[in-house]
């Protein structure tokens, strides 16, 4: 394989423009990541990129998909930190958080409608969704049966916690609530 003067070959080209367009989008908001911005700094041409997504869009939708994977490795962990059912439901909210707060762009990437539609997610992000609704299935539930509650409630209650985290993960990226008020709030929640 012939190497490029950057160091880089043709067997890690795509890792190294996903690593280079990541880099960037810590820095900068997605409508702000350039395709040639991302070339030039992986020390490539500025085709190089559309050969391996197509377009910016594809860019993004893997580099979305490699910040989902990262979003939902922080709540497991968190999950599996935890071995009360309620800490552990805080302890995952507040990793959703925490990403939010520390990677907003990657965040926001997670999340953009555009490039990964609710209905069609795509091969890469729609098991990585599946398994974080089954993360927070099972916290849930843990959570209920803890509390010698009926399951019925599951999914209700799954999408009321995840509608309050999204909402305080918003509220501390916009400056509205402070960090540290999360984690007292969520065990409020859970009491």
């Amino acid at each position: 394989m012939s190497r490029s003067s950057s160091g880089y070959h043709h067997g890690d080209l795509r890792r190294a423009l996903l690593d280079a367009g990541t880099e960037l989008l810590e820095e900068q908001a997605p409508a702000r990541v350039s395709l040639r911005e991302v070339a030039r700094r992986a020390g490539v041409s500025h085709a190089a990129p559309y050969h391996h997504f197509g377009d910016r869009g594809g860019l993004l939708k893997a580099i979305g998909d490699a910040c989902m994977a990262d979003f939902l490795a922080r709540q497991e962990g968190a999950a599996a930190a935890e071995s009360d059912p309620a800490e552990r439901l805080v302890a995952v909210g507040e990793a959703y958080v925490s990403f939010a707060a520390e990677r907003p762009h990657a965040f926001a990437l997670v999340f953009d409608p555009e490039l990964c539609p609710p209905q069609d997610p795509g091969p890469e992000r729609g098991p990585l969704i599946a398994r974080n609704e089954a993360l927070l299935a099972e916290c849930v539930a843990a959570w209920l049966a803890d509390r010698g509650r009926a399951a019925e409630d599951l999914e209700a209650l799954g999408t009321a916690f995840w509608g309050t985290v999204h909402g305080l993960a918003t509220l501390v990226g916009e400056r509205q609530l402070e960090r540290a008020q999360v984690g007292p709030a969520l065990r409020a929640l859970v009491r």
